[in-house]
């Protein structure tokens, strides 16, 4: 019989493809188009992925009106065009799966899109719902990856995943916590399942992370989204008024997102991050994470005092 999971590792890796088109311009002045954005391999198949996406949760459940869907538009515009990949959603999110699925059409679907939103129920036949509703609201025929959310009815919802992945609907399957939330259940279900994805929280000063789930999820051949990177805008709101340390200079931060992203995303056992903005110079700065030297497990550590200190 053949095992699965090394047959899917031995898929070719898939690069990432830049977007092209009018929200090429988007671009800040300056921003060298020929830097290859950071990516990280999916352990289960080996395909490479930038190290930042996008959260929605908020952000982008916004009303069907002129305003707010072209900001939102040029969001995306600018996250395509900085070399984002990921995208990441939910049925939690109110309206938030229809406002990407309106904008990703109106950016002509770019190709470097990676598809990842949840099933949030607990109702197994909820769930299958669900799962055909996103398919339609993102306007895909496939999903890249499909996730259990916060462990709702999770043993259900994966067997549906697991049918749903056979049956070429969907590329990866995956659970989420938020919050810290539920560790002791993620770490078996981690031990016991057979996941492409964890999702969990993890950040500067959120890192419980560190001692157990993220280990294992190397152990065990799992990538790892982290989600609230910034608390919700609390550890931006916490530090701007504090001057960056000079040596920030050696890894190109400019800004305080960038430097608390690629704290994440420099971790190891991390795969990628996915902050969420409503403004499009705050995209612009999120997706400079993306570029240019990544800190040592020594500026790791710096990092972190440096903000105990703060």
């Amino acid at each position: 019989m053949i095992d699965r999971r090394r047959s899917r590792r031995s898929f070719l890796k898939l690069a990432a493809a830049s977007a092209a088109g009018w929200w090429a311009s988007l671009s800040p002045a300056g921003f060298a188009a020929e830097r290859e954005p950071h990516r990280k391999p999916i352990p289960s198949s080996g395909e490479r992925i930038p190290v930042i996406g996008m959260g929605t949760w908020i952000t982008f459940n916004v009303p069907d009106a002129p305003g707010p869907m072209a900001v939102r538009r040029e969001i995306l515009g600018r996250f395509f065009a900085r070399g984002g990949g990921m995208i990441d959603s939910s049925p939690m999110y109110g309206r938030a799966e229809a406002v990407v699925g309106d904008c990703l059409r109106a950016l002509d679907r770019p190709e470097a899109l990676f598809s990842a939103t949840k099933i949030w129920t607990r109702s197994t036949s909820t769930g299958r719902e669900q799962h055909a509703d996103s398919l339609d609201l993102w306007g895909a025929g496939r999903l890249d990856l499909q996730q259990v959310h916060n462990l709702q009815n999770w043993q259900a919802h994966l067997e549906t995943l697991r049918e749903r992945r056979e049956a070429g609907e969907v590329r990866y399957i995956g659970i989420t916590t938020s919050h810290g939330r539920r560790h002791d259940e993620m770490e078996r279900i981690m031990r016991s399942e057979d996941l492409d994805f964890v999702q969990l929280t993890y950040n500067i000063l959120d890192r419980e992370a560190e001692q157990r789930l993220l280990p294992l999820a190397t152990e065990r051949g799992i990538a790892v989204i982290a989600n609230r990177p910034f608390r919700q805008k609390a550890l931006i709101e916490r530090f701007e008024d504090h001057p960056l340390p000079d040596w920030a200079a050696e890894i190109e931060c400019e800004n305080w997102p960038q430097f608390l992203l690629k704290f994440i995303v420099s971790h190891p056992d991390v795969t990628c991050a996915i902050p969420a903005t409503s403004v499009v110079a705050h995209m612009g700065e999120n997706m400079g994470a993306l570029y240019g030297p990544m800190p040592d497990a020594a500026m790791r550590e710096r990092m972190v005092a440096w903000v105990g200190d703060l």
